[in-house]
């Protein structure tokens, strides 16, 4: 039976996910409109939940999963909030 090390692997998706944080703080940057940086936001927070989660993997400790939670919770609002804003904004 081969043994695995779930802290390494952790550690390593952690890393990939410090890419696709980049390229999304790339493109909240420099969107070419309020719709694309409000999605790439979205993004970033998807990211810190998934940083949040596997840092609970590989610390053992849950209360990361607390912070996982209530960030996927506030971003879950404040998207459904803008995107009612901007339902709003289209019409006359």
């Amino acid at each position: 039976m081969i043994a695995v090390d779930l802290a390494g692997i952790a550690w390593g998706l952690m890393a990939l996910l410090g890419v696709a944080l980049a390229l999304a703080a790339w493109r909240m940057l420099r969107g070419p409109t309020p719709a694309d940086r409000f999605v790439a936001f979205d993004m970033l927070t998807a990211v810190a939940v998934a940083f949040s989660a596997l840092t609970a993997v590989a610390t053992g400790r849950s209360g990361f999963l607390d912070v996982a939670l209530v960030l996927s919770l506030v971003s879950f609002v404040a998207t459904s909030a803008f995107a009612l804003f901007l339902e709003q904004r289209k019409q006359p």
